[in-house]
């Protein structure tokens, strides 16, 4: 089976083909970096993401806080992160960089705030 990507590595946006044959890459062509390789033998087998959204905050000057994943997680784990994401609520004060949700999902990922929030 062939599937066709374009490259997300890095600014050219390679169309690449991909050949898979019984759930594995045996060949990827027609990237111009190493990474666009990398990059699509993990599109393929296990698809990655950022996760970015926010948690609500009691006591802040806002009702939210933004938090993104401090590492790509499984695309398709995204969902049950969000569950647990939503259940989530974080005392003001908040600075950038602190963990919210430690280890998401069994995932080895931690959520952390990309904003701070003093608190009123």
């Amino acid at each position: 089976m062939k599937k066709n990507l374009i490259c997300v590595a890095c600014p050219l946006g390679c169309p690449i083909d991909v050949e898979i044959e019984n759930g594995e890459v045996v060949s990827v062509t027609g990237n111009t970096c190493k990474r666009g390789d990398a990059y699509a033998r993990t599109e393929i087998t296990n698809p990655m993401r950022s996760l970015t959204t926010s948690v609500k905050i009691e006591g802040g000057v806002h009702p939210v806080v933004p938090v993104k994943s401090a590492s790509p997680v499984p695309k398709g784990k995204m969902f049950d992160c969000m569950e647990e994401i939503n259940k989530a609520v974080v005392k003001a004060p908040v600075k950038i960089g602190d963990v919210i949700i430690e280890n998401i999902c069994g995932l080895g990922v931690d959520i952390v705030a990309t904003n701070c929030d003093p608190g009123k």
